[in-house]
């Protein structure tokens, strides 16, 4: 969540902390994560989770990467 706030560009925010979270979900034994439910209204979801956080309330962002995790999960076993 803090990543979002210090990394040092304008742009690039975003896919560094999805690419950080694919790495520690690997590390978990998830498969890589997908995060294609991640627009439109859940777009503005992410959003508000990350503000969310900055108050240290990380039960949105937790609910949304729920959501990311199950959705790769039954894409891995569409496979």
């Amino acid at each position: 969540m803090e990543l979002l706030l210090i990394h040092p560009f304008r742009e690039g925010n975003g896919r560094v902390a999805r690419i950080l979270s694919v790495l520690m979900g690997l590390q978990a034994g998830l498969p890589s994560l997908y995060f294609d439910n991640l627009s439109g209204r859940r777009q503005q979801q992410y959003f508000a989770a990350v503000q969310a956080g900055l108050d240290r309330n990380y039960e949105p962002m937790a609910k949304l990467f729920s959501a990311v995790i199950e959705r790769t999960l039954q894409i891995q076993g569409e496979q």
